[in-house]
């Protein structure tokens, strides 16, 4: 905590005001622990979720229906659902919250979704390997595809200084038109003649593991344990929270920053475009135009909520599948529409948001 003369946000010493006059002063906090910091997230998350309730309740789904059906979200063949949905979630959470750790604001999940599903349907459409190693090569082609695609992104930031937030949200764009390209055009199916690709074989599906749990999820948890072990015990692991922390004292020391941030970014990117992989290969099917749509919102949402960690975007992004499962039967026996649970996502995404800043800041009032 600071006393009267604690810095300012603008990391200078605040000055005591004219007599007379009083005024609200913002500090940057030096440090805060980490029960208190978990306080303000609990505190956050808690308003955030009131106001949802809020909004639902007035939209007519009261407080008690709405406890029944997510209670309901978790009997046998919902929780099935759940799982199947948990997989890209817990993928795209991933990608953001790694890219997140070196201050690289990708919000072109979706973007890197969609060229993850090209980059593997590619693999199933022009039949390119033998049957039985097909869907291996759809999965590595997807990595590659969805982490080239954010590569770009990282490229113009660091060599024309572009800003990642609006490169990776105008690439998105450029991507979902790009399939749309492919979809009206040479990858259409002939028999039915809708907006999409002809459906993979049965050998470039994604299996089920038993009890209805989709494979997709054996992927996002290796994916999971793989970035934990690179985070917390491999060298680039270090560099990423050394530039982090202080990215004028990485430069200093000799820490090869660029380096760093294009691997990341590739991995950030390669996690997406594995959500993309599972998605078209195991609920899917076949390339659509919607397969990954919305997923940037509830990336970002994941990533803040588990505060970058990778174990724990598991857990939020498990709850996050309950929410959009919920929401499907809101929509189904509520007629609530889906931009009503994107926008709970939003407010929960700025509860979180208005949390991070109460933890680095402390307002006071001195007279």
């Amino acid at each position: 905590m600071h006393d009267s003369s604690a810095l300012s946000s603008t990391g200078e010493t605040a000055s005591p005001p004219a007599a007379g006059r009083s005024r609200f002063v913002l500090d940057v906090r030096q440090s805060l622990p980490a029960w208190k910091q978990s306080l303000f997230l609990a505190v956050s998350l808690g308003l955030g979720l009131a106001l949802s309730v809020a909004i639902l309740w007035v939209a007519g789904i009261s407080p008690i229906d709405l406890a029944g059906e997510l209670a309901g979200v978790f009997n046998a063949d919902s929780l099935r659902g759940v799982l199947v949905q948990a997989a890209p979630l817990m993928l795209v959470g991933l990608a953001a919250s790694l890219a997140f750790r070196i201050g690289f604001w990708n919000l072109g999940l979706d973007g890197q979704m969609v060229f993850g599903g090209i980059f593997a349907g590619a693999i199933s459409i022009y039949q390119i390997g033998p049957p039985s190693t097909r869907l291996l090569l759809m999965g590595i082609a997807a990595a590659v595809g969805g982490s080239l695609w954010c590569l770009l992104a990282g490229f113009l930031k660091l060599r024309f200084r572009v800003n990642e937030i609006i490169a990776t949200l105008l690439l998105n764009y450029v991507a979902v038109y790009f399939l749309f390209h492919l979809l009206y055009g040479a990858w259409q199916d002939a028999k039915t003649a809708f907006p999409q690709s002809t459906p993979f074989q049965p050998f470039e599906r994604l299996t089920d593991l038993g009890y209805g749990i989709n494979s997709g999820l054996l992927i996002a948890i290796v994916a999971i344990l793989a970035a934990a072990w690179l985070i917390h015990y491999s060298r680039i692991g270090f560099y990423m929270r050394f530039i982090s922390a202080n990215p004028s004292m990485a430069k200093v020391v000799g820490i090869p920053i660029r380096a760093v941030t294009l691997w990341t970014v590739a991995i950030s990117g390669a996690c997406a475009g594995l959500a993309g992989f599972v998605n078209v290969a195991s609920q899917e099917g076949r390339l659509t135009e919607s397969y990954a749509d919305g997923y940037v919102f509830s990336g970002v949402l994941i990533a803040f909520l588990s505060r970058n960690d990778p174990i724990v975007v598991a857990v939020v992004g498990f709850l996050i599948a309950v929410l959009f499962i919920t929401g499907q039967t809101l929509q189904v026996f509520y007629q609530i529409p889906f931009t009503m649970v994107q926008m709970i996502e939003a407010i929960i995404v700025m509860s979180v948001a208005s949390s991070e800043f109460f933890i680095r800041h402390r307002i006071r009032w001195i007279r």
